[in-house]
């Protein structure tokens, strides 16, 4: 794969994240009346405390209730609110026990970090989660530029592409994946980088990334974004 690589662990990501955001079916109505009189004061409670549940709603493709339920495990994990970098490793690494993923984490981390002020808040976490899951093709492609952007000066290097690459490789591991082992990080980043920089200046804008995404299959079936992932 270009930008996602199969994973190995691919179902207990997918079962982890069922269970962020599980059916409410079954729920008695006094139940779930109180569980969400509780999710609220907790979110006034909580000391980074996220915008309400209605701007989110609003601005992610996520219902009331599964926001709530996704705050709770968020929550959950972080009791503070907010996912420092080190945390976001550990929690990461746990899915690539063949591998090395704190560099691909560092990577991740900072493109769910949007204002990068060094943390996660369950803002950020929902909004990148909601493209990722159910933004269209524009909208996860314009998210994974944003990933290989690594300095975000809207351009995406030979260098920062090679950066995520080797990190997906660590990621991987070698001796997992032999298809990775065959051909090296740099000879993908030169097959990929010659396709996407169609003016030949040594930079990939986000026109030239998404053009050729959207127009080569081989690209496009590497570019499930997160399937492969989550």
């Amino acid at each position: 794969g270009f930008i996602y690589p199969e994973s190995g662990n691919k179902r207990g990501l997918k079962a982890r994240l069922r269970k962020l955001i599980p059916c409410s079916v079954g729920r008695r109505a006094s139940a779930r009346s109180q569980s969400n009189v509780e999710d609220e004061l907790e979110l006034s409670a909580v000391r980074h405390r996220p915008e309400g549940l209605e701007q989110l709603e609003a601005q992610t493709r996520f219902n009331r209730k599964e926001l709530q339920v996704l705050y709770r495990g968020f929550k959950n994990e972080c009791p503070s609110g907010v996912v420092n970098e080190d945390t976001f490793k550990d929690i990461y690494s746990q899915f690539f026990p063949q591998g090395d993923a704190s560099t691909y984490a560092h990577f991740l981390f900072n493109a769910f970090d949007t204002d990068h002020n060094g943390s996660v808040s369950f803002e950020d976490f929902v909004m990148g989660l909601s493209i990722l899951l159910r933004g269209s093709i524009q909208e996860k492609l314009n998210w994974a530029f944003n990933l290989y952007d690594i300095n975000k000066d809207g351009y995406i290097t030979k260098e920062e592409m090679l950066d995520i690459m080797k990190a997906i490789y660590d990621m991987m591991g070698k001796c997992t994946y032999p298809v990775l082992r065959e051909e090296t990080p740099r000879q993908h980043v030169d097959i990929f980088f010659q396709k996407m920089d169609k003016n030949k200046d040594g930079v990939i804008t986000i026109d030239e990334f998404i053009d050729c995404c959207q127009n080569d299959e081989n690209i496009m079936r590497s570019m499930q974004l997160f399937e492969n992932v989550i």
